[in-house]
């Protein structure tokens, strides 16, 4: 736990004044209570046997007033700890999120979004509690338990032999029973990520399930995880629960054992019955603290758990690094050389997603990426963005290597349109600007419209600031791409990349698209990766992959002569209609 304290440390000093009024509190609220049961003594000895009224009254109103002064303190206490735990909470939960933001694909596709979501939730929630138990019942408990234990001593040294069994048999059971519990818990927050990755998959995808009638088979997946997940939880806290028990046991039988053993002393005249009660009292106190370490132990492992997981994701170093000193390219020209580049996703080394690419887009051109499902057009594109870094070989623009430039400056040279039209919620407008947001009116609208969405968007009852629901949901595929072209569009890029962007839109829109692109006054590289030839007919160049590797290279025209794979996808196009209104 040493090493999580430390890691999470930081997000303490903000709140250290509240972080350190609190135990100041707790501990003055301890005080108060530990001075009852002398009292109590007092009132016992001095009060009750001799008939002594004036005692028992005074006494009785300074036992309220301790009473209430502890109340005030322990009142100041829980807000103050409260205060800190939200605070420090709402810190890590936008430390952790603003990791992700800088953490690479490679990095997420190692962590699963729904693990992600267990961290970011139910893992700092876990964290955020201990902060709060830590300033509460951790300072509480053990200072009771330390009071308590010399009160019992200074009230009878005789009767405290007790405390020579007790303490060593809570420490024996307590030992033995969190060894055992802190990787149960880790197992628990596993199987809580695997629910919540079963949960976000269906959420994103319940047209998937409902077009394919599947409700039943992933009702029974979840039902799985849900199940594993259950019974972590119960192996757990069936462990846990043992500490309740075993701690009334003993203090059940270390009570009868004070009673038996101070009615020996009382009938010997040894004792006086307010200093037995009061014994009592500290005995059952110093259990009862000791139960309290016992429950936050039990907190304790479950956070820990938390505590290392979450800690896992602030210290994951993005694979992509930031260079040192990033090199500038010098005046923008847009030619993007990809030299022998071979690459491999993570956990596939011996199958590799591409195998020795090497072509050249001139600043203007447009280079169009072709090629069945899984020959490695969409790793390309990834490279190009820098989403990854290649395996071997090299990525350049303008003669720097991508790993070279900065990433501020990388991402304002190389705009990208992904298969996967991804769109927030908020109005149309705002997700055009989404990568430039002090774009004016009029680039907005020019965007849309070589976008080809102009049209509908102003046949939609508020125009451009339509609301868009959730990932695009009250929008087409076709509508939602071109949205994203738009996006890709507006902050003009050196280098556009459009992943197979235009997919859900039919093949005269499509056509349209290209011809708004290739109008485009200011010179800027294209790289297309596209599933139809319609796409591609009048790029300057077009590359044929096939298993990750280049098959072929050309114009359209050249590749019609000069390829035997080319001819063959053209030609089965054309039978289909695909590219009956391409021309």
């Amino acid at each position: 736990m040493k090493r999580e304290i430390q890691s999470l440390s930081r997000f303490m000093k903000p709140y250290r004044r509240w972080a350190m009024a609190a135990p100041v509190l707790m501990a003055l609220e301890v005080t108060f209570d530990l001075m009852q049961p002398r009292m109590v003594q007092h009132v016992i000895d001095k009060g009750i046997t001799p008939m002594n009224m004036s005692v028992v009254v005074h006494t009785g109103l300074a036992m309220i007033g301790c009473a209430l002064l502890a109340m005030c303190c322990g009142t100041g206490c829980s807000v103050f700890a409260v205060l800190t735990a939200q605070g420090f909470g709402a810190d890590l939960r936008g430390a952790l999120f603003r990791k992700v933001q800088t953490l690479s694909f490679a990095n997420l596709d190692r962590i699963e979004t729904g693990s992600l979501i267990t961290r970011l939730t139910g893992d700092v929630n876990q964290v955020q509690e201990i902060v709060m138990t830590m300033m509460r019942m951790m300072v509480r408990a053990p200072l009771t338990l330390l009071g308590s234990v010399i009160m019992g001593v200074l009230t009878s040294v005789r009767l405290s032999v007790l405390y020579l069994l007790l303490i060593p048999m809570v420490v024996v059971v307590l030992a033995s029973i969190m060894t055992r519990i802190y990787p149960r818990f880790t197992r628990v927050q596993q199987g809580l990520d695997a629910v919540n990755t079963v949960l976000q998959e269906n959420l994103a995808g319940v047209r998937v399930v409902k077009a394919f009638a599947r409700a039943v088979h992933e009702s029974a997946r979840f039902g799985r995880a849900n199940e594993e997940l259950m019974q972590k939880n119960i192996a757990a806290v069936r462990l846990s629960t043992l500490t309740g028990p075993a701690m009334m046991l003993i203090l059940n039988t270390s009570i009868v054992a004070a009673v038996w053993l101070g009615g020996v002393h009382v009938s010997a005249g040894g004792l006086r019955v307010g200093q037995v009660i009061a014994f009592i009292n500290y005995l059952g106190q110093t259990l009862f603290s000791l139960q309290t370490v016992s429950m936050v132990v039990v907190r304790v492992s479950r956070a820990q758990a938390s505590a290392a997981r979450v800690i896992e994701v602030l210290e994951s170093e993005p694979a992509l690094k930031e260079p040192p000193m990033p090199v500038e390219r010098g005046a923008s020209r847009g030619r993007l050389v990809f030299e022998d580049v071979s690459f491999s996703y993570q956990g596939q080394a011996q199958q590799p997603a591409l195998r020795h690419i090497s072509f050249v887009a001139e600043p203007g051109q447009t280079v169009a990426i072709l090629g069945a499902t899984g020959s490695g057009k969409s790793t390309i594109a990834a490279l190009a963005a820098r989403f990854y870094d290649p395996t071997e070989g090299r990525v350049t623009l303008d003669g720097v290597d991508l790993r070279d430039l900065g990433t501020g400056e990388l991402r304002r040279a190389v705009g990208i349109a992904l298969q996967e039209s991804i769109l927030f919620r908020g109005t149309i407008r705002d997700n055009i600007k989404y990568g430039r947001p002090g774009a004016g009116e009029d680039e907005v609208l020019a965007a849309a419209r070589a976008a080809q969405a102009d049209d509908y968007i102003r046949a939609l009852p508020e125009g451009y600031d339509s609301v868009v629901g959730q990932r695009g949901v009250n929008l087409s595929g076709g509508q939602k791409q071109r949205l994203a072209i738009a996006r890709a569009l507006l902050p003009q890029p050196g280098i556009l990349i459009l992943d197979d962007s235009t997919s859900a839109v039919d093949v005269q829109t499509e056509a349209r698209i290209q011809e708004a692109l290739s109008q485009n006054a200011r010179a800027q590289t294209r790289l297309i990766v596209a599933q139809r030839v319609a796409a591609v007919l009048k790029a300057h160049k077009i590359l044929v992959l096939d298993d990750g590797a280049i098959v072929a290279e050309g114009t359209h025209q050249e590749l019609l002569e000069s390829s035997p794979v080319y001819p063959e996808i053209y030609e089965s196009q054309m039978q289909n209609g695909v590219l009956s209104h391409a021309n």
